[in-house]
């Protein structure tokens, strides 16, 4: 979309030739800015493509660059799908491309967010384990290879790319920043293979390695699945309550993936998370008082694995992950504490 300036003048042409008055000094540095502003518009508007767009947080992505004019492909493989979340009336101007579409969108863009993936908090088969690893593999390798063949002219700069804090590991004792090893348990081998996946991109990209918490926020994430389980248990901790849980609201981790796109400095692994992660026992007691019950009665870990099979270790084996290189950044949190990020979800 090209940006004019245009003139209008005071008086018409016809029928005799009028000379417009000159433009005052007022007006002069009004007219300007008002150019300056569109042409600034213009220079920082992104075209933006987005894996996972459909997901929890990806539809909260794409409202936010839609919000901003930011120009934005939905890469799906279910355009219906995409079409009943983003209907053309509330998000005119959006792309939605099913597969065939992807390398038309990629290499129109300046940036590509790589977020899809199956949820993990999901009954583990050994059919679902599969397909946890392998979609996050496939779409990431298929976005990697788009970026990579794209003319350089065209090319994005920047890919922002999911992966989890499940790369760490578990522990009830170790704090893990962006530095610390990986674990060797079934999630961290996900997550070294699927960052391994997105640091095959062209060196040229700039790679941001998004390692995301559990994410807190309305209709979605764990939250909707822990809070009838909280309920039904009279609201205590879940499993022994000492393990760690590093959340992030939703509205943060989408500022940060944002920040990502056009922040030349936020390159390489970033943490997801919120600076304060709690025990899980803390968690529960904040959940209770923002929902006004009591906090006594332990979920027991049957209850949860009743739910959530072997997924159940996402909640009852946890990590006490801290944003080191989003705090060095700078990173403004909208929600460091757990208390403020439940009472804004759930009040």
């Amino acid at each position: 979309m090209e940006v004019f300036c245009s003139l209008s003048w005071t008086h018409s042409i016809s029928p005799r030739l009028h000379i417009p008055h000159p433009f005052s000094v007022g007006e002069t540095n009004r007219f300007r800015v008002i150019c300056s502003a569109a042409q600034s518009q213009k220079a920082n508007q992104m075209t933006v493509s987005v894996t996972g767009a459909t997901g929890f947080i990806g539809t909260r992505l794409v409202q936010r660059l839609h919000a901003d004019s930011h120009n934005v492909c939905v890469l799906t493989r279910s355009k219906s799908k995409a079409e009943t979340i983003f209907p053309v009336k509330n998000f005119p101007g959006i792309v939605i491309a099913e597969e065939a579409g992807w390398k038309d969108c990629i290499e129109g863009s300046n940036a590509v967010v790589n977020l899809a993936g199956m949820p993990i908090s999901t009954r583990w088969s050994p059919e679902i384990k599969k397909e946890i690893k392998e979609s996050r593999i496939r779409v990431t390798s298929k976005v990697v290879d788009l970026i990579n063949s794209s003319p350089q002219g065209v090319r994005p700069t920047v890919l922002v790319s999911a992966t989890a804090v499940g790369y760490y590991g578990t522990s009830e004792t170790r704090v893990f920043d962006e530095n610390s090893p990986s674990g060797n348990d079934y999630l961290a081998e996900v997550c070294r293979e699927w960052e391994g996946t997105a640091l095959k991109v062209d060196k040229d990209v700039r790679l941001a390695l998004i390692r995301i918490g559990v994410v807190l926020g309305k209709d979605g994430g764990a939250l909707a699945k822990m809070i009838p389980l909280f309920m039904m248990f009279a609201g205590g901790p879940l499993g022994s309550g000492q393990q760690w849980f590093s959340w992030i609201h939703l509205d943060d981790i989408v500022n940060l993936i944002y920040e990502a796109l056009s922040n030349p400095s936020y390159k390489g692994v970033i943490n997801g998370t919120a600076p304060n992660p709690v025990r899980l026992s803390e968690m529960c007691n904040q959940l209770g008082n923002v929902l006004g019950r009591p906090s006594w009665l332990p979920v027991p870990d049957f209850a949860l694995k009743a739910v959530l099979g072997e997924g159940a270790s996402v909640v009852l084996e946890g990590q006490k992950v801290v944003p080191a290189k989003a705090k060095e950044l700078g990173f403004p949190f909208k929600y460091p504490y757990v208390k403020d990020a439940l009472k804004s979800i759930l009040s």
